[in-house]
């Protein structure tokens, strides 16, 4: 009988290991997988046809900024948006600072394109976006937590 148990055991804890070694193996490729497959990625001339082409790229970009790039969550509320602002300032109804913003949120969404450190060099807010601008390259970045927090916040206001 102890035999058996012995066996039984070594056979559950062999199982454990081969699963565990295969999610060490095949975990990233998974992620990597659904985070491809759950975002959205376009590049644009201009603000005009970035707007003109996705509903969901806000209303503030100028629609004379160029070279527009932009990826999305298909299963929230995450942005990334990267634009050249030929003037080299905030869009009109931008703000300057972070008023009653302790910190900006790191951007959950990731691209080669848009700077991983970008969250400690935020200058202002665009809505819900929190932006960079260095030069006239305009880097901005909406988190959907905070984003859906806001909503609840605003929804809770009207009552």
């Amino acid at each position: 009988m102890k035999g058996i148990v012995s066996k039984v055991a070594l056979g559950v804890a062999g199982t454990g290991m081969a699963v565990a070694v295969a999610a060490v193996a095949i975990g990233p490729r998974v992620s990597d997988w659904y985070d491809e497959h759950h975002q959205e990625q376009s590049a644009y001339e201009t603000g005009e046809q970035a707007k003109n082409d996705r509903r969901s790229v806000p209303g503030w970009l100028p629609d004379n900024a160029s070279s527009v790039k932009y990826v999305m969550s298909t299963t929230g509320d995450d942005r990334l948006l990267v634009a050249t602002l030929p003037e080299g300032r905030l869009p009109t109804g931008c703000a300057i600072g972070v008023p009653g913003r302790v910190s900006h949120p790191v951007p959950a969404l990731k691209a080669g394109w848009f700077p991983q450190d970008v969250a400690g060099k935020a200058t202002g807010t665009c809505g819900h976006y929190s932006v960079a601008l260095h030069g006239n390259r305009l880097y901005a970045w909406q988190d959907g937590a905070a984003v859906q927090a806001a909503h609840r916040a605003e929804h809770s206001a009207r009552r």
